[in-house]
């Protein structure tokens, strides 16, 4: 439809440009073709987000455990119950946090136009915009939102704001002439109009030429429904910890059966109840629950730093990002058109330094010159012409002020084609007109101006990438009988030049180093020019020596495969189009980066949603960017995402302490029960039974273990986190030695316990056992310190975190009471222990920070 005439679009789409069409057309087309609206995603029901609560492979083998345990002795339901309130609470928790539906097409369809105003049957009629078919006869006014792509057939000074489709922060001026070609991209349509749309300016007329999923909203909204959402980081590591964990729990269970049964020391009973207690031992039950809680913790945090997250892991996700894909409308730029510089007979000045009272007047000029105005703080009218009134406004000079001396009078409106903009005025008894538009066309009706001099500033301002626009005034001894662009934009005398642009955030500039340093890259992707894109790019430090620019056509014309060989030459895209984000993010994934995607418009959502991690701008973004995105920024700050990335890093850090303190605690409480039963049965008649039974484990694995990892969730961020490289990709949860780390500190925590109850069955069963339970939950107590931080226990970190030693003294109050308190020590099977006991039990707790501190001191000699 670009390159028709109106004759042809008529002829083509069976309507008319002057009558619109019939009420007939319009029934038959809607039952054809249906309602002017998108379609919805089939949504998942509350039960079966629920039930995928369940797929998890440690909450399987628990629920086995439970069934199992209930079906051998009935009498013993405490565990199986305690397993299944374990179980249901994280299946809640988890159905809370993070499946929330998505919200990307209903906000969509909000974005639609609710009315829309049409010519049907030659008469104009306000109707619902669903109700818009292929055809219809759209009137377009300063104000409307447009209520379906459309083809633009009249224009009259129109104008329309597609930031919010395009990225491109200055309105579009619409021309009904037919364009050369059909593959323009998107922002160089200048003959449409696109549904979502304002008009800001003028008035125009418009044939609807797709409807619903047809039209560029529809476009995107379809790449939404399609876009698979890929798991994150965090839970696919977790899914390998649950499949380890699972494997090795099975293996053991079997092979401790096998040795409890067919040694013929145990019944079959009691060899189920020991591989129970095995299982029970083996999982730690509150990994899930307090992964997700330290998680949701850190969502509330992360508020206090204006962000929004709307899915937990993406909190982590961020914290290995290697690549941030960012807007520049909105994000790293204010979406504000400012002027920054000013050219008179004076020379080339920035504005703050343009003072005299010749610049002054030519700024009022400016402001003079347009119909945009600043009242109470609030803007209205054209983002260009709001720059001039603000420059005028920073001199102290405000258009009502000037209106007390200046008079107005007639105008010749701005239009695209003369590229001008005339206003006369009556001041201090003479008539005045003044014209702005373009430098070229200006200059062209001067007299006697210095036209050498006036493109060399002109130069030297489009070479920064600023937009120049031209002033110049013309005296009258009376108004001219005839008002028209001949008499009036004639033998002008030129003024003078300013220099604006949509200019970079203050703090951006700043973050973008901080992220270079961190191992972060920026990537600037932009619908506005590539001219205007790289200068900003420069200034900000993306675009740096080594790396290009690139066009939005020229990326159509690359192959994936070509795009992928030479993703990281590129640090600008400029010209782009919504499926071209796509497929940066793509590309850059395919290398092994983990993608940040930051946007605020309509066409960001498909690539928020394809990125690793989402951000949306939540102050000028919109609902559908807001609902793609896993994280929305409300402060709009590009400063924002590289604290979120720091908080990113120390919360994957903490889960990895949560990991290692539960996981160590684990092997340690799977080796005792284990090294037990094979000391029974290659020992016979050593004594040595089960030294601590399910429920011990089970108040082992979600109080003494479960209180310090919540704890240690909430470790305070390291200082030196940003100095460190983002982890890769497919880098292994358990790298740098962190599974090995965690295998020697469970063996050590197995045999200290181990060798407490040894000490005590030497006196009776129970003592051995109170004395096995005392020692293992206080190691696991003393060994949360060991694992707050790299550096020793005894740095002047050890206080810094309240809630590991309000865990601490807790859990030591707790032991106290389960041990000495009858009640509780019938139902746990314990005995009050001798002051000697209690200072083997505590004194075997206490070496593991003497054992771990030597470790320590080795590395730190090791690495010197």
């Amino acid at each position: 439809m670009l390159t028709k005439t109106t004759k042809q679009i008529e002829e083509a789409l069976d309507t008319s440009a002057q009558s619109g069409l019939t009420s007939a057309q319009v029934a038959k087309r809607l039952e054809e073709n249906g309602y002017n609206e998108l379609a919805e995603q089939k949504k998942e029901s509350l039960l079966i987000k629920f039930l995928n609560q369940f797929k998890d492979t440690l909450v399987i083998i628990l629920l086995i455990a439970a069934v199992v345990s209930i079906a051998v002795e009935p009498g013993e339901w405490i565990d199986s119950l305690i397993i299944l309130v374990v179980v249901m609470v994280n299946a809640i928790l988890g159905v809370m946090q993070e499946s929330k539906a998505e919200k990307s097409l209903e906000a969509l369809q909000k974005l639609s136009a609710p009315t829309a105003k049409v010519i049907r049957n030659n008469q104009p009629m306000v109707v619902d915009a669903k109700e818009l078919v292929v055809g219809d006869l759209l009137i377009l006014e300063a104000g409307d939102c447009v209520g379906s792509d459309a083809r633009i057939i009249e224009s009259h000074n129109l104008q329309i704001d597609e930031s919010a489709l395009t990225g491109e922060s200055v309105p579009v001026h619409k021309s009904a002439e037919p364009l050369e070609s059909e593959d323009m991209p998107l922002g160089d349509r200048v003959n449409m109009a696109y549904q979502s749309c304002n008009v800001t300016y003028g008035r125009g007329r418009a044939i609807v030429t797709s409807t619903g999923m047809q039209n560029e909203v529809g476009k995107i909204a379809d790449m939404l429904m399609n876009e698979k959402q890929e798991l994150t980081p965090l839970q696919v590591k977790l899914n390998e910890i649950g499949k380890v964990i699972g494997i090795m729990c099975i293996a053991i269970c079997i092979i401790v059966f096998a040795m409890e049964y067919f040694s013929g020391l145990e019944s079959l009973l009691e060899a189920f109840k020991t591989s129970i207690a095995l299982a029970v031992a083996a999982i730690p039950e509150g990994l899930a629950t307090i992964v997700t809680i330290v998680l949701a913790l850190s969502v509330q945090k992360m508020v206090k730093h204006h962000a929004i997250v709307r899915r937990l892991p993406a909190v982590e996700t961020l914290g290995s990002t290697s690549i941030v894909c960012s807007d520049k409308t909105g994000t790293l730029t204010q979406n504000k058109m400012t002027v920054l510089e000013v050219y008179s007979k004076e020379g080339l000045k920035s504005l703050d330094d343009a003072n005299s009272e010749d610049e002054i007047r030519m700024l009022n000029y400016f402001t003079l010159c347009s119909d945009a105005q600043i009242k109470d703080g609030k803007e209205i009218g054209d983002p260009t012409e709001i720059a001039l009134v603000a420059a005028s406004l920073k001199k102290n000079y405000s258009k009502e002020e000037l209106a007390k001396t200046y008079k107005r009078g007639e105008e010749l409106s701005f239009d695209s084609d003369r590229k001008m903009m005339s206003v006369f005025y009556e001041v201090n008894g003479e008539i005045i007109s003044i014209t702005k538009g373009g430098c070229d066309v200006v200059l062209n009706k001067c007299d006697n101006a210095d036209v050498d001099k006036i493109m060399e500033a002109n130069n030297t301002m489009a070479d920064k990438a600023l937009r120049v626009l031209a002033v110049a005034i013309r005296k009258w001894d009376k108004m001219p009988e005839t008002i028209d662009f001949d008499t009036v934009e004639n033998h002008l005398t030129f003024v003078g030049l300013v220099g604006m642009i949509d200019p970079p955030r203050p703090e951006a500039k700043e973050a973008i180093a901080t992220a270079k340093k961190a191992g972060v890259r920026t990537i600037m992707i932009t619908g506005d020019h590539i001219n205007t894109a790289s200068a900003i790019a420069k200034e900000l430090g993306i675009l740096t020596e080594g790396t290009r620019a690139v066009s939005g056509s020229e990326l159509s014309n690359m192959s994936d495969e070509e795009l992928m060989e030479h993703i990281e030459e590129y640090s600008v895209y400029a010209r782009v189009a919504p499926e071209h984000k796509v497929r940066i993010v793509n590309a850059w994934q395919s290398k092994g980066h983990v993608v940040a995607m930051t946007g605020d418009g309509v066409n960001d959502a498909p690539a928020l949603k394809t990125a690793d991690i989402g951000c949306a701008m939540g102050i000028t973004g919109t609902d559908v960017a807001k609902s793609a995105a896993a994280m929305v920024l409300t402060d709009d700050n590009f400063a924002t995402i590289i604290t979120s990335i720091r908080e990113g890093r120390g919360i994957f850090d903490n889960i990895q302490k949560d990991v290692q303190y539960l996981l160590s605690s684990n092997i340690g409480e799977v080796l005792t029960i284990f090294l037990a039963s094979l000391i029974s049965i290659v020992i016979p008649g050593s004594g040595f039974g089960v030294p601590l039974l399910p429920i011990h484990l089970l108040w082992v694995n979600l109080i003494t273990d479960s209180l310090p990892a919540f704890a240690l969730g909430l470790e305070p961020t390291e200082e030196n986190i940003m100095d460190r490289q983002p982890r890769k990709k497919d880098e292994d949860f358990f790298s740098n030695g962190l599974m090995f780390t965690i295998i020697w500190q469970g063996i050590m925590v197995g045999t200290l316990t181990l060798i407490s109850y040894a000490f005590g069955e030497s006196i009776n069963h129970e003592t051995g056992m109170t004395m096995a339970f005392v020692t293992l939950s206080a190691a696991q107590l003393f060994h949360s310190f060991n694992v707050k931080s790299h550096a020793s226990v005894f740095s002047k970190q050890i206080f810094n975190n309240k809630y590991l030693w309000g865990s601490a003294l807790l859990g030591a109050g707790l032991q106290v009471v389960i041990i000495n308190i009858p009640f509780f020590a019938n139902i746990f099977k314990l005995v009050p222990l001798s002051p000697i006991c209690v200072l083997v039990s505590v004194g075997l707790a206490f070496s593991t920070i003497i054992i771990v501190e030597i470790v320590k001191l080795i590395k730190r000699i090791v690495k010197k």
